[in-house]
C-alpha cells in the first residue's frame, strides 16, 4: 500500500487532476467560445432588390447555397419551403443563394415554377459563397441568430427535426 506522501501517489493524483482541468477547460471553451458573425454581405434577389445582412438583424435567418443541377438541393427544397412557411410569421427569413455556375434562367424558372416564397439570390461572381467560408458543396445551409451570429452550418440535407428545434430555440430568444 502507498503512503499518503509517496511520490507515486502524488504523480497519479497530479495526472488525474491535470486531466480534470483539461476536460473542464475544453467544456468551458466549447460552451463559451466566441460566436462567429455572419459575413457583412448584400444579397440581390431575382427582382433586383438588394438585401443587406444588416437589414436582416433582429430576425433568425437561413442562408441556403444551392443549385438547380444539385439533386439533393432540389429534393430538399420542398422541405425548406415548409420550414420557411412554418416559421416565417415568427421572424424567420430565408435566402436561397444560387451558386455562380447555375445559369440564371434555370434559377428563375425553378423559383417561378415552384413558387418559392422566400428570397432567391444569384451569386454570379461567387462572392457570397467566398464570404461564407468558400462554399463549394451544395446544399450548404447556415442558420443565423437575431444578433447576426452563425449558429450552425449544415453541409448536405439537414435533419429537419433537428433544424426545427434549433429554429424554435433561436426564435424564442
Amino acid at each position: 500500500m502507498l503512503a499518503p506522501s509517496s511520490p507515486r501517489k502524488f504523480a497519479i493524483f497530479s495526472v488525474i487532476a491535470s486531466l480534470a482541468l483539461i476536460a473542464l477547460a475544453v467544456t468551458f471553451f466549447v460552451t463559451y467560445r466566441a460566436k462567429t458573425p455572419m459575413p457583412d454581405v448584400s444579397f440581390t434577389n431575382l427582382k433586383g432588390e438588394k438585401i443587406s445582412s444588416q437589414s436582416l438583424r433582429g430576425k433568425v435567418l437561413m442562408v441556403n447555397f444551392w443549385a438547380t443541377s444539385c439533386t439533393t438541393c432540389v429534393a430538399e427544397m420542398p422541405k425548406m419551403v415548409e420550414t420557411y412557411n412554418k416559421y416565417h410569421k415568427q421572424g424567420l427569413e430565408f435566402v436561397a443563394v444560387a451558386m455562380s455556375y447555375d445559369p440564371p434562367n434555370y434559377v428563375l424558372n425553378y423559383a417561378e415554377t415552384r413558387k418559392l416564397p422566400f428570397h432567391v439570390a444569384l451569386d454570379l461572381q461567387g462572392k457570397l459563397a467566398k464570404s461564407f467560408g468558400d462554399v463549394k458543396l451544395t446544399p450548404t445551409t447556415y442558420v443565423i441568430d437575431k444578433q447576426g451570429n452563425i449558429l450552425k452550418r449544415y453541409i448536405g440535407e439537414p435533419s429537419f427535426s433537428e433544424l426545427h428545434t434549433l429554429l424554435e430555440q433561436a426564435l424564442a430568444t
